[in-house]
């Protein structure tokens, strides 16, 4: 299956904004780049708004069709493991498997024993290109590698197959997830995790790895940017040095997950894929919940309304909604604004709180990371909610579209030099 040299992941959780969504990959065509849209949901995300994988594949082919796009397209098992990857087999093409709760797990001393020998002739200095200066790999490296990691990669293999066997011969594109584990992964741990998946026999087509800083929902990256850059750097050295020694797909690369809103990291990662002439795959992460609840607002009306709504019963809710993402929300109760001031808001105050745009007077990452865990509120609102964004299609998808295209695909894949 080719997957584009860029990629794009691009959630939809109430699954209705796909035609929108695919206008931005449109117009990047129009600009002679090719990007594969990637619609992904993940298993919680089905649970709560009460859909199905097979409502995800209904709407990218409807999409497409609307369009007449003719690229590549996917829908993603976003973060499946043995338990939950069943339900998605028929209507997804892409995988992203999430082997994190079995990092740090032993594996079997067979499976460490076969693991030395066959990465054994790769110890002494690796000169990596792109990288300053030689790894320096002898056994006790890779035995830190295999205590780590080399479970969770053997999970990933296992999931590999149950996949493999449930598609009966029709493609897929494989992603491994270690992006949420506990610390970074050094260039020499990746290029062995690497190792160990291709002796697993997975043919990874993107790896998505955990960075250093902090990748919170919706709002921009927090943390070192040069640290973030020169690690990012050497991470597509190392996936491009692996997948010509561990006989990896040719087009293996790197993925970035919860990349939406990473507004200050992509000129640093557009410079670096242009340096090393390599691919990307960035996954966003409730972005177009948040520009539906936008254009709900700017619409006014019954729309500002449920908006407002939303809000406050997110606000009664706290514990509730956040619990589930504490590992990826930083939110200062204190600066949240009461559901009474909120009530006064007119639309265009109420989207200059939400949208991302640092820069507004009026923008407020608590506002906005609270909003982007409330879409069970939406959700239990049912008919009422997706009747409003069907009624105001037109704000709602045209904030959708300007999201995606201006704010996430100029500045990372064309360069910030481009026109809007």
């Amino acid at each position: 299956m080719r997957l584009e040299k860029y990629s794009l992941g691009i959630g939809d959780r109430f699954g209705l904004q796909g035609t929108h969504q695919l206008r931005a990959f449109r117009m990047a065509a129009e600009k002679g780049l090719q990007i594969s849209p990637v619609w992904n949901k993940s298993n919680r995300e089905h649970a709560i708004i009460g859909t199905h994988p097979s409502d995800t594949r209904a709407e990218a082919d409807e999409a497409v069709r609307d369009l007449g796009w003719r690229g590549a397209y996917f829908v993603d098992a976003d973060h499946i493991g043995a338990a939950t990857v069943e339900r998605f087999i028929d209507s997804s093409d892409f995988f992203t498997i999430d082997v994190a709760e079995f990092i740090g797990t032993p594996a079997s001393g067979d499976a460490v024993r076969t693991f030395l020998g066959a990465m054994a002739p790769l110890t002494g200095a690796i000169v990596v290109p792109g990288l300053d200066e030689p790894m320096n790999v002898d056994e006790s490296l890779l035995r830190a590698v295999a205590a780590k990691y080399l479970n969770a990669v053997k999970e990933a293999g296992r999931v590999y197959r149950m996949i493999l066997s449930g598609r009966r011969g029709k493609e897929f594109i494989p992603e491994v997830s270690l992006d949420e584990s506990d610390a970074p992964q050094s260039p020499e741990e990746l290029l062995f995790i690497l190792g160990a998946i291709g002796a697993e026999g997975i043919p990874v087509r993107t790896i998505a790895p955990k960075f250093t800083g902090s990748f919170l929902k919706g709002i921009d990256y927090v943390g070192d940017r040069g640290a973030f850059a020169r690690e990012f750097e050497q991470d597509l050295a190392v996936v491009a040095f692996a997948a010509g020694s561990f006989h990896l797909p040719g087009d293996l690369k790197l993925s970035v997950h919860t990349g939406s809103d990473k507004f200050s990291l992509y000129p640093l990662m557009h410079r670096a894929i242009r340096r090393f002439d390599a691919g990307l795959h960035l996954k966003t992460a409730g972005t177009t919940w948040l520009e539906e609840v936008i254009g709900l607002a700017e619409a006014g009306g019954e729309g500002l309304r449920a908006a407002k709504e939303i809000y406050t019963l997110s606000l009664g809710r706290f514990d509730e909604l956040c619990g589930p993402y504490l590992q990826v929300i930083s939110i200062d109760r204190s600066k949240l604004p009461s559901p009474a001031e909120v009530a006064t808001w007119s639309g265009d105050v109420f989207a200059g709180a939400l949208r991302h745009d640092p820069v507004h007077p009026g923008f407020n990452p608590n506002f906005r990371q609270l909003i982007h865990v409330g879409y069970k509120v939406a959700a239990e609102m049912g008919h009422r909610f997706t009747d409003l964004l069907r009624h105001n299609a037109v704000p709602v998808g045209r904030n959708v579209t300007y999201n995606l295209y201006h704010r996430h695909i100029v500045p990372l894949f064309l360069g910030a030099g481009n026109p809007d």
